[in-house]
């Protein structure tokens, strides 16, 4: 363990996570597409994951917990990220959608909604729906 991660904040340690449950969803079909490796160095990028840490979290993203934000609207965002990471090749395979469903409930999505909520983000970035309107719609199917 490297001395910086001891002392990472908690917005880096949030940050890891995040992208730590995007890799799992691009390496749940058992590999990463060349799609899905762009998003993943855009999306690294965006949450400033040096080239070293974006390594190593590629190579074993089970090291990081979810660490979910507190703010709800925040938590949306990552459900947000995740749907797109599942169409980022073109396509929903099964098991990219139950590793969502199992995340979306560590980010503290209703259990009783949380098919429902998957769902609908996922048909949400299909019709190509910005941030805003994810956000809507997500508040209205997930029952808090």
């Amino acid at each position: 363990m490297a001395i910086s991660d001891i002392y990472s904040s908690g917005k880096q340690k949030q940050a890891r996570g995040h992208f730590a449950n995007i890799v799992k969803i691009a390496k749940a079909d058992g590999e990463i597409s060349e799609d899905e490796r762009a998003l993943l160095i855009k999306v690294g990028k965006n949450l400033n994951i040096n080239s070293e840490k974006f390594e190593e979290i590629v190579k074993n993203p089970e090291k990081y917990p979810i660490n979910p934000p507190v703010s709800y609207d925040e938590r949306i965002e990552r459900l947000y990220c995740l749907s797109v990471m599942v169409l980022a090749n073109g396509e929903v395979k099964e098991e990219e959608v139950s590793l969502m469903n199992k995340i979306a409930v560590g980010l503290h999505f209703s259990i009783d909604s949380i098919e429902d909520v998957c769902k609908k983000s996922i048909e949400l970035i299909k019709e190509e729906s910005d941030l805003e309107d994810f956000t809507k719609a997500i508040k209205k199917v997930n029952k808090i």
